[in-house]
């Protein structure tokens, strides 16, 4: 069970640390707590946020702004409708919308969104650090242990119940194959280090066994 007191706190801390003054930032952390709890949800849920803000911490050395990348990460996922293909970019609105309304300058909202929106490809550039970290964070799941990986692949396929099974299959093995074919999963040399192998291994196992 998540501890609501404590991500609250957690986004309080990244909001603040980003502007001057502004309005008070419960409602804000409370909207968005609420998003992430929706009903739909099987994987992109309260769990996952924490762990992504958690590995963010692992992280946060190979950032140039770990704040905003903080930020990124509340926001990655604010819509997440399984059955949509724009969830990315929706999220990346309300993330502009909201944190300029919050009191954010308007390019470091701006930043924010554009970190939402690369976790549609997790391909950031070599240059992107703050990129880098997000993507690398949000992934990290990939190099779960196999009871971990087996419990985020079933409520993947939670999330997508209203899909044929031949289809999703289709569809998760194209997505695993694209990852795949990254040059690498993990650009963080944390990542890479720690990481890379271990995702490969349970991409590769997975489509083996989505393989008719």
């Amino acid at each position: 069970m998540a501890d609501l007191d404590a991500l609250r706190s957690r986004f309080v801390h990244a909001l603040d640390g980003a502007r001057d003054t502004g309005p008070d930032p419960l409602p804000y952390a409370d909207d968005l707590l609420a998003r992430w709890r929706e009903p739909q949800r099987r994987y992109h849920t309260l769990a996952h946020l924490t762990a992504v803000l958690d590995h963010i911490d692992t992280l946060e050395a190979y950032a140039d702004d770990p704040g905003t990348v903080r930020l990124a990460a509340w926001f990655h996922d604010a819509v997440y409708l399984p059955e949509r293909s724009t969830n990315e970019e929706r999220s990346a609105r309300i993330a502009e919308r909201a944190l300029t309304e919050a009191g954010v300058a308007a390019a470091k909202a701006a930043e924010v969104a554009r970190l939402v929106l690369l976790t549609v490809t997790h391909d950031p550039g070599e240059d992107d650090r703050d990129g880098q970290v997000l993507c690398d964070a949000d992934l990290a799941i990939l190099a779960a242990p196999p009871s971990a990986y087996a419990a985020y692949t079933a409520a993947v396929r939670e999330e997508y119940h209203f899909v044929p099974d031949e289809a999703f299959r289709e569809g998760r093995s194209a997505v695993l194959r694209q990852l795949l074919e990254l040059p690498r999963l993990f650009r963080t040399p944390y990542g890479a280090e720690h990481w890379e192998a271990t995702a490969r291994y349970n991409l590769a196992g997975e489509v083996a066994l989505l393989s008719p």
